[in-house]
């Protein structure tokens, strides 16, 4: 009964705001959301159409199996048992009707909504995996999370279901009204009497209600966010020995989140008490005037049974006719928020870097010519820089943190792009393309950071070349110098890794990582702050493996270990938005520094 009310309080402050969007004109935006709706849902027309057609004869079987029960009744009240077995057969039969198309009905709507899930995520999915990577990074991974699930999960619910619940409601609205109106026309006002107090009370139901749900959100948002962090902190809290605190921490936060819901529950249970209270009294007075009717002879038992039946019939009916509207308001944010994900600028792809695959086999330079970029506007990252790498050797990048060298990294990429200068490759032939989407398959690139994820060591290893052979896995270990440790594993390349790595050391994981990109083969390999885990003598061999093994790779590194920049032909620093070529007297100089 709580939930019954709350709903009708949630639709009429519903039809509150649709009627605000009218006047202010943005009305039309809700407008364009459902157009991208059912831009989805209209293959399914067909499915739809039948989906509709089941629920209006699913409810009319419910209706004449009532209308039968009232007619038995009245037979064995009147001692009419010659028409008994009809009645007994119609009700039953209709019952029986109603229950299976009821479930087939559910079945097909949530097959529907499957599929269309599956469309809008798999279409959402392509669309942020090709968004541009400085505006997808405006949102959080958690809100992209949250709209890829809840969102698309909160549409595709009601895409299928929402025309068929208008039409099928309306109907079981208007079939039951037309019933008790047939039998009392003073019944049929009566069974509707509870709709002007609820439209009374509603605003103040939902602004209270709305108020204790957001805390409610609130505080359990803080808890899982107290809880997620301490789960991926959670070797720092053991090594520091404040697993204690912690666990007091928790409490603390269990405490907070107990009195608001235990605060928000007991205006439930005031409110839910209030609105019973006012359905009751109109139950009662429509049991009241039944019994009335029956004592003056003016209806029979089987009248009065359908009466009350339908009574309940009826007010629930009015409930799905105006819960459809804040299904339908809800479907509109939660398309909104999809489509602002769907509408994001693309990245770049020009196709004809397609045409450097074969020149691969020669390797390629990389070039940044006056390159100006900022992240923010008026912050400037990166001011007027050059640089280049050729086949053949291993440049570095060096600096302090947060000066820009992963940053170069991502303009190398083509992640992002110049506000000013150029960033390209350059082919054997000369031919100059710029760093974009279509240029990412020649790079090979190691973040910084443990990449890799839970699964066996030859999965981690083929997400970059799903055919690999198990030969050409061991090779790749080989040469990154991790077959040392795998080989010595029960299962070798099979056996399996925790997630982030856990069952091995950084620098393990940091060499099946190099491995991965070995496998990879592309004539460019960007390795970030990559081999900052390994010890030197490993550094150098891993280096030497890659550049010998492929003699035309350009190797870019950025780095703080002297011994990776005296291996490099050159060396760049980045510092204050600059990136300065060293001489060789500069870079030894800071290779002793290091």
């Amino acid at each position: 009964m709580e939930e019954n009310q709350t709903n009708k309080g949630i639709s009429f402050e519903s039809l509150d705001i649709l009627i605000g969007r009218w006047k202010d004109g943005t009305f039309s935006e809700i407008i364009d959301d459902w157009k991208w709706i059912f831009s989805y849902s209209k293959k399914y027309k067909g499915a739809i159409l039948f989906y509709t057609l089941l629920g209006i004869f699913s409810t009319s079987m419910g209706l004449v199996s009532s209308v039968a029960s009232k007619y038995m009744i009245d037979i064995i009240t009147g001692y009419q048992t010659d028409k008994l077995w009809i009645m007994i057969v119609i009700t039953v039969g209709s019952a029986v009707f109603s229950l299976a198309f009821s479930n087939i009905i559910s079945r097909i709507s949530t097959k529907l909504s499957i599929y269309i899930n599956n469309d809008i995520q798999a279409d959402i999915f392509d669309k942020i995996i090709d968004a541009d990577w400085l505006e997808i990074n405006k949102y959080s991974n958690g809100d992209v999370l949250n709209r890829f699930n809840s969102d698309v999960n909160t549409v595709s619910g009601n895409a299928i279901s929402w025309l068929p619940s208008i039409v099928i409601a309306i109907y079981n609205f208007v079939a039951t009204f037309i019933v008790i109106w047939h039998y009392d026309k003073i019944m049929s006002l009566l069974a509707f009497a509870s709709a002007p107090v609820m439209l009374l009370m509603s605003k103040f139901l939902i602004t209270k209600q709305r108020e204790y749900a957001k805390k409610v959100k609130e505080m359990s948002s803080q808890l899982m966010t107290f809880e997620v962090e301490t789960f991926y902190n959670f070797d720092t809290i053991k090594s520091f020995g404040i697993s204690d605190l912690y666990g007091k921490k928790m409490r603390t936060w269990q405490s907070r989140f107990k009195d608001v819901s235990l605060e928000y529950n007991m205006f439930s249970i005031k409110t839910g008490i209030f609105m019973s209270i006012m359905g009751m009294i109109v139950q009662y007075a429509a049991f009241g005037y039944c019994l009335f009717r029956l004592w003056t002879h003016d209806i029979t038992y089987g009248t009065m049974t359908l009466f009350l039946q339908q009574r309940g019939n009826l007010n629930s009916a009015f409930n799905s006719v105006i819960s459809i509207i804040p299904a339908f308001l809800n479907s509109s944010i939660s398309a909104h928020r999809i489509r602002e994900l769907a509408q994001l600028p693309k990245e770049v792809h020009i196709p004809e870097s397609n045409e450097l695959d074969r020149l691969a086999e020669a390797g390629f330079e990389v070039r940044m010519r006056d390159v100006d970029f900022s992240y923010v506007e008026g912050t400037r990252v990166i001011t007027d820089s050059s640089f280049h790498a050729h086949p053949g050797e291993i440049v570095a990048l060096v600096g302090p943190s947060g000066e820009g060298k992963t940053t170069m990294i991502r303009l190398i990429l083509g992640l992002i792009r110049p506000e000013k200068g150029q960033a390209v490759m350059i082919g054997a032939d000369g031919r100059e393309v710029p760093m974009n989407a279509e240029t990412r398959h020649l790079f090979a690139y190691v973040p910084q950071g443990n990449t890799i994820l839970s699964g066996t060591i030859a999965e981690n290893m083929r997400m970059v070349k799903e055919d690999a052979t198990d030969e050409e896995i061991i090779e790749a270990l080989k040469v990154s110098c991790a077959w040392d440790f795998v080989e010595k594993m029960p299962d070798t390349i099979h056996s399996k890794i925790g997630e982030r790595g856990r069952g091995f050391s950084e620098g393990q994981a940091q060499r099946i990582a190099i491995a991965r990109a070995v496998l990879r083969d592309a004539p460019i390999l960007l390795l970030d702050e990559a081999t900052s885990a390994l010890d030197v003598t490993t550094e150098r061999r891993v280096l030497r493996n890659i550049i010998s093994q492929k003699p035309n790779k350009t190797c870019i590194v950025t780095t703080h270990r002297p011994s990776v920049l005296n291996m490099c032909q050159r060396v760049y620093r980045v510092m204050e938005t600059k990136v300065t070529e060293l001489s060789e007297e500069e870079a030894g100089k800071m290779a002793i520094d290091f």
